[in-house]
């Protein structure tokens, strides 16, 4: 999949794209490996969804790329990039009609609710795993089907969601670092709320950060959704606790955070309104890049959520996966498409230019330049290392895709928080709507 191209395709790229792609080429080590042989249909043309964007060059780079495997294979593609709201809207449109786009880059579980409707891409993810020194913990649990060595996707990558934090106020209330225990880590947002200068994190139905904080919040106080035999085990002791805390945590933040979707915190934290969150590059990224908002990105730092009672930071990035459906006429060229924008001539230029947004998960991009180019970043590099995952610890399946488009985790919380529900009454209704989603095996 390695194709020569112009200079003229590499110009549309851009010239700082262009001079990162060079200053990483010597560090991204590749194997000597034979690529697959995708015959390409004839006649193939392809139209693609995906997410939009939330930092310009995701969507600028991606399409020069496809464009760059149009102007080498003659396959012609469309990329039309929707809401992430929509996404799995949309996804369950196609198919569940057996029309439109041949392939979707979806959200994390997606093609385990519709495995049995998705092309078999085994032979691009060994291609890549063997080329691209092996695929990542969480890529490996999306990419699979539950219980197999089968791939019916291909992840792309996934944004982290770090503590983002402002230096002067996390000093001022007394803090060098956010700490990495509960108790501490609610001291600091007390006393964060008491100079003024409060945390925030979103309790509303947002993809990314709705859900990222839930999970943490439950996860760092030793609970889970579901049991490794896909029984569910939201209503436990541990979750109950989880709860409690957040009865204490939840009145430190700034107001409205019951509401807030993935845009909302980025704007509360840019305005001076917010300055403790979590949250993907794309804020840091936004920040640097406007000079009326340089100052903010100057005191801005990154730090892993509190491990609380789990071993490691208990975080899951939110992963862009991609699938083939099998009603596409033409299968190879999708295939072949996937490959083309995994391999080191397109990802890395992609990766760097969003600035790590969707972290890696290859093993080689590890070394990309993009993980060098700013300390404050580098946080982000190992975010598909990962051993937490949407609807941990059961097996991925349609149902742990159902838990988390539903927000049972979230909701469970947002009841808490807003005092409508008490911890015992939440889990307990999670509990319920989980159940319907999760059978044990």
């Amino acid at each position: 999949m390695n194709i020569n191209v112009t200079r003229r395709e590499m110009a549309a790229i851009g010239a700082a794209t262009l001079a990162s792609t060079q200053a990483s080429a010597q560090v991204v080590a590749a194997a000597n490996v034979p690529a697959p042989n995708f015959a390409i249909e004839r006649g193939a043309t392809l139209r693609m969804l995906r997410p939009v964007r939330f930092v310009a060059p995701d969507e600028e780079v991606f399409r020069a790329n496809c464009a760059r495997f149009a102007a080498a294979t003659g396959v012609q593609v469309r990329v039309d990039f929707v809401g992430w709201e929509d996404i799995t809207q949309q996804t369950a449109v196609t198919a569940n009609t057996g029309a439109g786009p041949d392939l979707i880059i979806g959200f994390n579980e997606s093609p385990h609710v519709y495995a049995d409707k998705l092309v078999d891409l085994s032979d691009a993810a060994a291609y890549l795993g063997a080329k691209y020194g092996g695929w990542k913990a969480l890529a490996q649990r999306y990419g699979k089907r539950s219980n197999t060595e089968t791939w019916i996707g291909l992840p792309f990558g996934a944004s982290g969601g770090p503590l983002v934090w402002r230096k002067s106020a996390v000093n001022e209330a007394g803090f060098e670092r956010p700490p990495e225990d509960l108790a501490g880590y609610l001291r600091l947002c007390q006393a964060l709320k008491r100079i003024g200068k409060p945390a925030g994190f979103a309790l509303g139905n947002a993809v990314g950060d709705g859900n990222g904080f839930a999970n943490w919040l439950v996860w760092a106080h030793g609970g889970k959704l579901v049991n490794p035999d896909g029984s569910v085990a939201i209503n436990s002791r541990e979750t109950i606790a989880a709860l409690n805390y957040l009865k204490e945590l939840y009145p430190t933040f700034i107001s409205g955070t019951l509401a807030w979707g993935d845009i909302s915190n980025n704007r509360a934290y840019a305005s001076n309104e917010c300055f403790l969150t979590s949250n993907g590059v794309s804020l840091y990224f936004s920040l640097k890049n406007d000079p009326a908002t340089a100052a903010i990105a100057a005191d801005t730092e990154h730090t892993l959520l509190p491990k609380g009672l789990a071993a490691t930071s208990p975080m899951a990035g939110l992963t862009l996966n991609g699938m083939v459906f099998k009603h596409s006429r033409f299968p190879n060229a999708a295939k072949a498409l996937l490959t083309f924008l995994l391999e080191s001539e397109q990802y890395d230029p992609w990766l760097q230019a969003n600035l790590g947004y969707w972290a890696q998960p290859l093993n080689a991009y590890d070394n990309s330049a993009v993980w060098r180019s700013d300390p404050k970043v580098t946080v982000f590099k190992n975010t598909m290392d990962t051993g937490f995952w949407a609807g941990y610890e059961g097996p991925i399946t349609e149902g742990s895709a159902a838990a988390t488009s539903d927000y049972v985790m979230v909701q469970m919380c947002a009841s808490v928080a807003s005092g409508q529900a008490t911890p015992e009454a939440a889990a307990r209704e999670a509990e319920r709507r989980a159940a319907r989603f999760f059978r044990r095996r």
